[in-house]
């Protein structure tokens, strides 16, 4: 039976929607394919499978990217889904442990392909709505309700920014006891 579930996840809480979707498999319903906000599963035996995500530097139909997920495919995982550049991959748990993240550095370059993500959108709605300020103020248009929309878009962003930048510096800080 297919189930579709719709439920937000801010781009920071990747690690949150990765558990929620692994918590949701080990309840027997495995993700078939994810869209903004949107989730469909299908029934499946409990814990059957491991749900990982990641986003890619380049579009998925990019060539690099296609190597990297057939690469992916090859240990048995099989990509369920893309969002953008999020790729969702599962692989069947008796087959071992799933992990796309093995070490320090892939984790930090993860969490700065993020980052620069973010920074970018961040960056581009606090210039929009601060233009949008100036105009209000300066020009007497009226743009006020976009402004305020993009500043609170961008101080979001921010946000998020923070609190990946600090798991990254954590990440980075582990990285050094175990070196």
């Amino acid at each position: 039976m297919k189930k579709v579930i719709h439920k937000l996840f801010w781009v920071w809480d990747f690690d949150k929607e990765e558990k929620w979707l692994n918590e949701m498999a080990a309840k027997g319903l495995c993700l078939t394919s994810a869209g903004f906000w949107t989730y469909e599963f299908e029934d499946c035996t409990p814990a059957s499978y491991t749900i990982r995500l990641e986003l890619l530097d380049k579009w998925p139909n990019h060539p690099e990217s296609q190597k990297y997920i057939q690469f992916v495919e090859e240990t048995g995982a099989e990509q369920i889904s893309s969002v953008l550049r999020w790729v969702y991959f599962r692989k069947k748990t008796e087959d071992g442990v799933f992990d796309i993240f093995s070490d320090f550095d892939s984790r930090i370059q993860h969490l700065n392909r993020i980052l620069t993500l973010i920074g970018i959108l961040s960056g581009f709605n606090l210039y929009i709505g601060i233009s949008y300020l100036y105009e209000f103020f300066v020009e007497g248009q009226m743009a006020m309700g976009i402004s305020f929309l993009n500043l609170f878009a961008g101080l979001l962003g921010l946000y998020g920014f923070y609190r990946l930048f600090v798991k990254r510096e954590n990440l980075k800080r582990e990285r050094q006891i175990f070196e």
